[in-house]
């Protein structure tokens, strides 16, 4: 079993940054992909974006595509969300994800393991 922890999270005003991070309990773990999703209160969760765990490479919901970076760092089994120009609407519960099956995903049924999300808040 892999466990999930993120953090960073906080409030911000508009156009500020924030950076979260989320670190999987298995040192051993090798996902297909991790990612970021995000749930508003009364909405759905959303996708953000994901990264392949072994390439690197990207995707972005079309909303962050340019404003939101992800990343990952294979040595300390860590991904990253860096946000910048924060908008009041990126307000909600932002929740970091794994795959052990699909790359690049991006509904909520590509992913087999969730943390217990992180609260950013964008004040305007």
């Amino acid at each position: 079993q892999v466990q999930l922890v993120e953090s960073g999270g906080g409030l911000v005003q508009a156009g500020g940054s924030l950076r979260l991070s989320c670190a999987a309990s298995r040192r051993s773990f090798s996902p297909y992909a991790m990612g970021w999703f995000r749930q508003a209160p009364g909405k759905e969760r959303e996708f953000v974006a994901t990264i392949s765990w072994s390439g690197g490479s990207t995707r972005y919901a079309e909303s962050m595509k340019g404003r939101f970076t992800i990343s990952r760092d294979k040595a300390k089994n860590t991904v990253n969300l860096q946000m910048n120009s924060l908008k009041p609407e990126d307000t909600a519960v932002y929740y970091c994800a794994a795959s052990s099956t699909i790359v690049l995903g991006t509904t909520t049924r590509a992913y087999d393991y969730w943390g217990q999300g992180t609260q950013v808040t964008v004040s305007s």
